[in-house]
């Protein structure tokens, strides 16, 4: 009988593309890699990996046992969840990914629901970019991710993932408040000439932003670039920038920033994602509902 540990491995070099990187992700060394995967070769009596330059090729053959791999994987998953459905208390760990505007609004309230509700489940919270976190979670890096999709930018789907919606925030310009060193800006159309702050080229949110200041007219003179919509808000709110802010930003609190809105009224769609094969874990649903509930009373349905 194959070993299911090498034939993780094996899956894992084929997600990763190389035998350091799929080391890295289950805590090995390279060297032990390598040596399980020579020791499932001579278990199976066929090739398994072809070095294509830095990275290593799985083989036919070996792309058969990954795909076996993903089914096993699936069916042990499926079976830890239906015995945690089986059980009257909840219990075990989440591990979530979260970019930082949904982390910010939600996740302390949720997180101290959970604690209250269900104190026997865990929560282990990364904040990640939702543009891999949805790549790292069928991966099988973590259980659950909070991850967004902007308009006309569709969020990447992979196989043996679900999508529950979670809630629709409006983005709208944010302006400096009061008097500033821009001319009076009242319309997207006005902050043509004036500084921009976005995220890095390759997130949804640039890919929209410029589209938007396109569609417009205009391309956004953009002089300073950061993820952190904290950092932008200091930006605008100091006189130096505007920008594009969803409406989750302000969960809680007054906008710190003059907020005009945009043609057509655009929304971002956040969303929860867990593999199929987890979805009914106990931890996984308790977490999932507490979310929900967070998010409806935070932003209110449009």
């Amino acid at each position: 009988m194959l070993d299911v540990r090498r034939l993780r491995l094996l899956r894992e070099v084929q997600v990763r593309g190389t035998i350091a990187a799929a080391a890295e992700a289950l805590n090995f060394t390279p060297s032990a890699v390598s040596q399980q995967l020579s020791l499932l070769e001579q278990e199976t009596g066929v090739e398994l990996l072809r070095r294509v330059g830095r990275r290593v090729q799985l083989t036919p053959q070996a792309e058969i046992l990954a795909r076996h791999t993903d089914e096993l994987l699936d069916t042990l998953e499926r079976a830890e969840a239906d015995l945690s459905a089986s059980l009257t208390t909840i219990s075990g760990t989440v591990r979530m990914a979260v970019f930082q505007s949904a982390m910010l609004a939600l996740l302390p309230t949720t997180l101290t629901r959970m604690h209250q509700t269900h104190p026997e489940v865990r929560v282990e919270m990364t904040q990640h970019e939702p543009e891999t976190a949805l790549a790292d979670t069928w991966a099988r890096d973590f259980d659950l991710v909070v991850a967004e999709q902007y308009p006309v930018h569709a969020a990447a789907w992979y196989p043996g993932l679900d999508r529950r919606e979670l809630l629709r925030d409006a983005i709208r310009l944010a302006v400096p408040p009061g008097a500033s060193t821009f001319d009076p800006i009242s319309s997207l159309a006005d902050a043509a000439l004036v500084p921009w702050v976005m995220e890095p080229r390759g997130a949804a949110s640039r890919h929209f932003a410029e589209q938007a200041c396109r569609s417009a007219g205009f391309e956004p003179d953009v002089r300073y670039q950061t993820a952190d919509l904290q950092a932008q808000i200091r930006l605008i709110r100091s006189g130096n920038a505007v920008a594009f802010i969803p409406d989750l930003q302000w969960a809680g609190e007054s906008p710190s920033c003059t907020l005009i809105d945009l043609p057509d009224q655009p929304r971002r769609t956040i969303f929860t994602s867990t593999r199929e094969s987890s979805a009914g874990r106990g931890a996984i649903v308790a977490l999932r509902e507490t979310l929900e509930a967070v998010a409806r009373e935070h932003v209110p349905a449009a």
